[in-house]
């Protein structure tokens, strides 16, 4: 069910993803798919799954924008402390 935002403004959403996050999710899920019957393990299909539940949206924001957010916080970008003493 192809849901189209009622603001015309909004990304497209299909189900909880949006649909360049449905497209590397299938795209990968593929390539996971090849990985595995060529013997290559688990591991890039368990790196699909991982995404796709991080890029679930609830409300315009998915678990993967707060961990980005995150890091530029703590991580990524300087934080600027001005110090002053009050009489």
């Amino acid at each position: 069910m192809f849901i189209y935002p009622e603001n015309l403004r909004a990304k497209p959403m299909l189900w909880l993803w949006e649909l360049r996050d449905i497209g590397i999710i299938g795209i990968a899920f593929l390539l996971s798919v090849l990985a595995l019957s060529q013997g290559a393990g688990m591991v890039p299909l368990v790196i699909t799954v991982l995404f796709s539940f991080l890029t679930i949206r609830v409300d315009g924001s998915s678990i993967l924008d707060f961990l980005r957010r995150a890091a530029c916080f703590l991580i990524l970008q300087q934080q600027y402390y001005e110090w002053r003493l009050d009489p």
